[in-house]
Formats: structure tokens, sequence, C-alpha cells
């Protein structure tokens, strides 16, 4: 098996702001610690897959600053997208590269912003999930998803069920200490309310949608053929591209042309042989301030200050400055704030999803300077 990776990291994490801007976005910040999340997304990958294996796809606009952040990944396995189209085309996009390269290649696609803390677990769950993608007799294998354990009723994940009942062919994981399965998927359900979601973590056969997979080239350019034929059209014939002088003009055509769709939607809710490795191996998309704030050491009032911080009389706030400035919050609860120097950010700790609302302002006023 020719195990490959591919890191997803076109986004701009508008819900990181002020600290993720278009010049700098949340995958080369260091939330946690002094790697970037992009440093942190390949460093766990080592020692399962090799640097020259690994494959990254995002923005044109971010090429020079991945290579700085990644140097061991070889330049021309750094792929440029012209312009966002979500996650189907940076899907295609980077199939159709590895089966150029190995038309037996086996992808582990993962975005370039999650944070995972039990490293041996998460690869014994990719090895799992991994070897349930590989075809049993004719035809392409599977495709094969991660889904997380679910700890607490969450509105911010979609959801996978799965037969919890259901082994296939032996490979099978249903807790920390038991080795990883695969499982049949029965549905995919979208962001729920809380009473949906207390419902789904009754039930025990709802876990949380990661949004990372597994599978093999061949098999996601099938489904892509059939699901989503006009991407197979525009992307599969990249494959006479690659490492030629039409490549970039070859790339931004396909882009120019395909729809903006997600690998979720577009192949993954309309296919019929779809497997789910469950996994708890201590993981969050680190999706907003919230999150940082969860995930953080804390004091004995729920704060976590990073920088010149003083805090009176404040429980459960995240505050973080920069540039040597003072920040002080006094009587606070709840609340996030975040000092980069010409911006501010305010917030209730329970608004946060909001904050990209506030990018999407900015840029609608013509605001560019603090985007």
């Amino acid at each position: 098996m020719s195990l490959h990776a591919v890191i997803m990291a076109g986004g701009i994490g508008s819900r990181f702001w002020p600290r993720s801007r278009r010049a700098t976005p949340k995958q080369f910040l260091d939330v946690f610690g002094e790697a970037s999340m992009i440093q942190n997304t390949f460093a766990r990958l080592q020692p399962l897959v090799e640097p020259e294996n690994v494959l990254v796809v995002t923005n044109a606009d971010y090429i020079e600053q991945t290579h700085a952040h990644l140097p061991a990944v070889p330049r021309e396995n750094v792929l440029g997208e012209p312009v966002a189209r979500n996650t189907a085309p940076c899907v295609a996009l980077a199939a159709a590269r590895l089966h150029a390269l190995d038309p037996d290649a086996t992808m582990v696609v993962l975005p370039a912003d999650h944070l995972i803390t039990n490293v041996e677990r998460f690869h014994e769950v990719l090895q799992a999930a991994a070897e349930a993608a590989q075809p049993q007799g004719d035809g392409p294998g599977p495709l094969v998803t991660i889904g997380i354990r679910p700890t607490h009723p969450e509105t911010g994940y979609g959801y996978i069920q799965f037969d919890a009942d259901g082994d296939t062919d032996g490979i099978a994981d249903d807790g920390t200490d038991d080795a990883p399965r695969a499982h049949r998927v029965l549905t995919f359900a979208e962001k729920p309310d809380l009473q949906t979601a207390e419902r789904f973590l009754d039930a025990g056969d709802f876990l949380w949608n990661s949004g990372m997979f597994i599978w093999r080239a061949d098999a996601i350019l099938a489904a892509f053929e059939r699901y989503l034929p006009k991407v197979y059209a525009l992307f599969a014939p990249l494959e006479d591209a690659f490492g030629t002088p039409r490549e970039a003009e070859a790339i931004a055509d396909a882009y120019e042309r395909s729809p903006k769709i997600s690998i979720d939607y577009g192949v993954m809710e309309q296919a019929d042989s779809v497997l789910v490795v469950p996994g708890s191996f201590g993981w969050s998309d680190v999706g907003d301030w919230r999150a940082v704030h969860e995930l953080s050491d804390q004091d004995e009032a729920g704060n976590r200050a990073e920088g010149n911080v003083i805090l009176k009389d404040t429980a459960r706030s995240f505050a973080r400055s920069t540039e040597d400035r003072l920040l002080v919050l006094v009587g606070m609860e709840d609340a996030v704030v975040v000092d980069t120097g010409d911006a501010v950010l305010v917030c209730h700790r329970e608004q946060a999803q909001k904050v990209k609302d506030v990018v999407d302002f900015l840029g609608v006023h013509g605001m560019d300077d603090y985007t």
C-alpha cells in the first residue's frame, strides 16, 4: 500500500480575525505553542507518511509561505489554487496529481488547521482506515472517513450515523483501548440544533464529522466521474498536464470552470460505498476563539491570558495582547479580547462564531486593510 497525504490549506480562517488575515491565514498562525498549525499537521503525519509523499493544496498566494513553513515538502508538491472553489475541486486536483504519480496511491486527506493531541492513537486510526480503503475484488475501494466520538451535544459539527453492529472484514474501533475498525455509514447529518444534537449523543451511533478522508486516488476519481461528472471532466485530464509548461494554465482553466462545492455534499453524501472509522484522539477543528480558550490551560477562574494582560474580577475569559500593549479586563465574564495592534476584537465567548460576519462586513465596506 502506497500511502500519501494531502493537506488542504486554502482557507483564511475568518473566525480567527483579527489575527487571521488574508496575508497570514489561520493555518500559518502559532495558535498552540511555537509551531504553526500547518507545521503541526505535517509533523503528526511523521513517520507514517514520508515528506516526499505529502501534497499541499493551498491558495496560489500562499505557495511561498507554505514552502517557508514546510521546507521538507518538495516544492513541486505544493499546488496553488487560483480561486477558491471549496473542497471538491481541491480533492479532485490532488487525486489527479497523485494518480499520475502512482496509480495505486492511497490518499489521507486532512485540513491544515486541526488539533490532535493523541498522535499515536491517530496513527492507529489512519492505518485502519487506509486498510479499509483497499479494494476487495473488482472495482475501486470504498471511500472512508474518520468520525470523532462525541463527548457532548455539539451544534457546530456535522454528524455521521454508522452501523454500530456491522463489521467490515474484521477491521474495526470502538474506544481508545480497542483496535480501530471501519463501519458502514448509514447517513450524514448537517449541523443540528441542540435538541437534535442531544438525541444524536443519546443514540450512541452518531459521530462528529471530522472532515478527514482516506481513499485510493482511483476510487475518488471514479466517485467524481459518477457523482460530480463536471468536476471529473475538468480535473481528470490534468494528469497529462502536470510537470509540463502548460500545468499552471490547465489548473487555472479547470478552476475557472469548476462549480463551488464541498466533497461532503458533492460526493460523500451521494456515494453508496462509504465507511467510517470512529476515533478518540483529542481532536478539535479549532473553529474559533472560543475553541482556543477551551483547549488552552486556564487559571482557577477559567481565564486564559497571553501577552501583557491583567485580569481583575474576571472569569471564563480569553485575552491576548500583542506588541507589548497592556490589556486590562475588569469585571468581565465569558469575554474574548484579542488585540493585534491595528485592531481589537471584543466579543462574548458564546458568540465567537459570528466573528466571520465581521470579516464579511469589512470586505463589503471596502475596509481591506483590516482583512
